[in-house]
């Protein structure tokens, strides 16, 4: 079941298998222990779904080790959970309350990332199962007991056995890319001081190993704590860093400008150091140090000097923008080592590093407050989920359904993120458990009150429903899950083949409340939301072009300039992009390059940051206005595809860029050098809009052309 509802990444066949054996082991284990062993039929319940709710419900990402890391942190949160679930049983009222609050605060969390989003469907079961009569607080003792030694033994079962080779971490990728990084530099700093075209494309290389849907979902750096934030930050320090490298212009006849060598060179050291810090070889830092000095005096001395010619200005600019990633790539990979406790300079950029120093408990809330609102995919899903929850629990409660809870499993389990997805995966569904159940009856019927076969047959039942159910779909999944119950309840009490047909009523009413609420609640799903967040994102960018250009003309200081409604604006877009990539869609003619629109949106945020701190005299109206014009342009150009992007894109095709506003950019600068010599500010902002130029050609492009 967690499997289709996570859609089953990283679930093969073969490692279906495996977590099949791991999960059957511990469950009977538990149950079997408890049951025969203690005579304890609480404790054996409590044990037996304590596994099947981290194990087979919830999908943590990541080796068996990485697995049972996350259980034991959410202990804690299950033993809440289930003493919550006791004592809100009392009536239907507090256990509908209770429904709703966990229900959106554990659907909620899983913006703090993928184990978060994982161990939540888990978690939510081991509050629906004691929040329905009888009410006994009596026995909380032996559920805690019970759900304790279950948790334990498949934290035992998924470290120990059959383990699993682990993927390459992030950090390994990183400081591989370090590796990238020192070569490039040691070529660039020498004669022809261009990278070769295999240099080029090991770079590129290495720059689409760190994003982040290329790396095992176990190992993103995607939680709000102070490493995960500056490792993700590393990354994308890493991609730009290289990128620059890869393209980082010619330089003039006559030689390379004499900063060249020493930037190079102080990037290179620092990289190798980087890559030994990452890797936990060492633990110096005097090149990253050496680096930042570097990177000040070159910046000074090129801030003073008025450039003659595009060529040169151009390159020095790029060459700068390699300095300053550079210090953004040590400096983010030293906090993601040490945490709290790296050595950070003193002239830190608070605005690209706001998260350091900051406490486990704001960073947390700084990620949970920024998806708090309608517009997020997250708060959508946590609201959809809850109030499914809260009305299969109230529906349960008035009409007293005999093992309600299996309404509640079968809402948890079957509802999508879009109406669509949950249309098709109840039919499924409905198919598997009326199978299901038609085999379980005539079983019941056949064997009766002979506890001993349902015992021996038990792990065998489980295995096969565990191993098949990831691999052939939620069909399959729902109709051997109602063999497993069935099982297992014939072993706490006396049954007959009525059981299977409670099993029925159940699951249809699970899935018809999942139907109504997926068309009540944002029945699209990221689908529609993405295109809203995009629209925001590419508005958000045209108003900074606008406001950061002006600032490089008539001389704003940079901290004029608020960029935290484009953070936001990119942090709700990543948010629904990611959720987009596991809906299905149908294909189209006319769409926007999603993830090309996120890359704008990171290098309109970086790049005005770096513009607006980069020194120097202002322009003024004169020589800067060919800047202007060509700001205004590509800010035009960016407001007309978020309009397009913001409708439905197969309605019309992008709108065709006219070159009076959006001018190609060329190696000289054309009509946009201003005339005489220019200072480096001005070739800073203008590689900025080259870059922006290209973002806003890759999204169209798709869309202009059948897929």
């Amino acid at each position: 079941m967690g499997a289709e509802r996570n859609g089953g990444a990283g679930r093969g066949p073969a490692s279906a298998a495996q977590r099949a054996v791991r999960t059957t082991l511990a469950a009977c284990a538990g149950f079997f222990v408890c049951l025969y062993g203690l005579d304890r039929p609480v404790a054996a319940t409590y044990a037996l779904f304590s596994v099947v709710s981290m194990a087979a419900l919830s999908h943590v990402p990541g080796t068996g080790r990485q697995r049972a890391a996350v259980m034991v942190r959410t202990t804690p949160a299950a033993w809440a959970l289930v003493t919550a679930g006791t004592f809100l049983a009392v009536r239907t009222w507090s256990a509908v309350a209770g429904m709703l609050l966990v229900g959106f605060v554990l659907a909620f969390v899983a913006a703090a990332g993928p184990r978060a989003a994982g161990a939540a469907p888990g978690l939510q079961l081991l509050y629906i199962l004691p929040c329905f009569p009888p009410y006994a607080p009596d026995t909380l003792g032996e559920r805690l007991a019970g759900a304790t030694f279950g948790l334990a033994l498949l934290v035992l079962a998924e470290t120990f056995v059959l383990p699993e080779p682990r993927a390459p971490s992030y950090r390994r990728l990183a400081a591989e890319a370090a590796d990238t990084i020192a070569r490039c530099a040691a070529e660039l700093g020498r004669a022809p001081y261009t990278l070769s075209a295999a240099s080029a494309e090991e770079a590129r290389a290495a720059g689409e190993s760190l994003r982040p849907f290329r790396v095992a979902e176990a190992d993103r750096p995607a939680g709000p704590g102070l490493r995960d934030r500056a490792l993700a930050h590393a990354g994308l320090a890493a991609r730009t860093l290289l990128s620059r490298l890869a393209n980082l212009p010619a330089p003039p006849p006559g030689g390379v400008p004499p900063e060249g060598p020493d930037v190079l060179l102080a990037v290179g050291a620092a990289a190798t150091e980087t890559a030994a810090l990452l890797r936990g070889t060492e633990d110096a830092t005097d090149a990253a140090d050496g680096l930042r000095r570097v990177r000040e005096e070159a910046a000074a001395a090129a801030a003073k000097e008025q450039l003659p010619s595009a060529a040169r200005g151009r390159r020095l600019a790029t060459l700068m923008e390699v300095a300053d990633a550079a210090v953004a790539f040590t400096t983010a990979a030293e906090l993601a080592v040490r945490g709290r406790r790296a050595r950070l300079p003193a002239e830190i950029d608070t605005a690209r590093f706001w998260y350091a120093g900051r406490s486990a408990p704001r960073l947390w809330w700084h990620r949970l407050a920024a998806h708090a609102g309608p517009r997020s995919v997250y708060f959508q899903n946590a609201v959809r989920i809850s109030l499914a929850l809260a009305a299969a629990r109230t529906l349960a409660g008035v009409e007293s359904l005999p093992h309600g809870f299996w309404a509640m499993l079968a809402v948890l389990s079957l509802t999508r993120t879009t109406a669509s997805q949950t249309r098709v995966t109840v039919r499924q569904a409905l198919t598997g458990t009326l199978l299901g159940a038609l085999v379980t009856a005539v079983l019941l019927a056949l064997i009766g009150g002979r506890t001993t076969v349902y015992a021996i047959a038990l792990p065998v039942v489980m295995l096969v429903a565990f191993r098949v159910g990831p691999v052939r779909g939620v069909g399959w999944a729902q109709g051997m899950f109602t063999l497993v119950v069935a099982f297992v309840f014939a072993q706490l009490a006396p049954v007959t083949w009525r059981l299977a047909e409670v099993r029925i009523l159940d699951v249809v009413v699970g899935s018809l409340i999942g139907i109504v609420f997926g068309l009540l609640a944002w029945p699209r799903g990221a689908q529609e939301e993405l295109h809203r967040a995009v629209a925001l994102l590419l508005t958000r960018s045209a108003e900074t072009v606008d406001s950061a250009t002006v600032a490089v003309v008539v001389g704003r200081p940079g901290g004029a300039y608020d960029d935290r409604p484009l953070q936001h604006a990119l942090t709700l877009a990543e948010s629904a992009y990611a959720q987009r990539q596991s809906e299905p869609r149908l294909p189209t003619d006319s769409a926007p390059d999603w993830h090309a629109a996120m890359m704008t949106g990171h290098h309109a945020l970086w790049g005005s940051r770096r513009v607006l701190g980069r020194s120097g005299p202002a322009l003024g109206p004169e020589k800067g206005a060919g800047l202007h014009g060509r700001a205004t342009g590509v800010a035009t150009r960016l407001r007309e595809v978020a309009e397009w992007a913001g409708t439905d894109p197969a309605a019309s095709g992008p709108p065709t860029p006219r070159p009076d506003a959006w001018p190609t950019p060329g190696p000289d600068a054309g009509p946009d050098a201003p005339p005489g010599a220019a200072p480096l500010r001005f070739f800073a902002a203008l590689a900025w809009l080259d870059s922006l130029t290209i973002d806003i050609e890759r999204m169209t492009a798709p869309a202009r052309s059948p897929r």
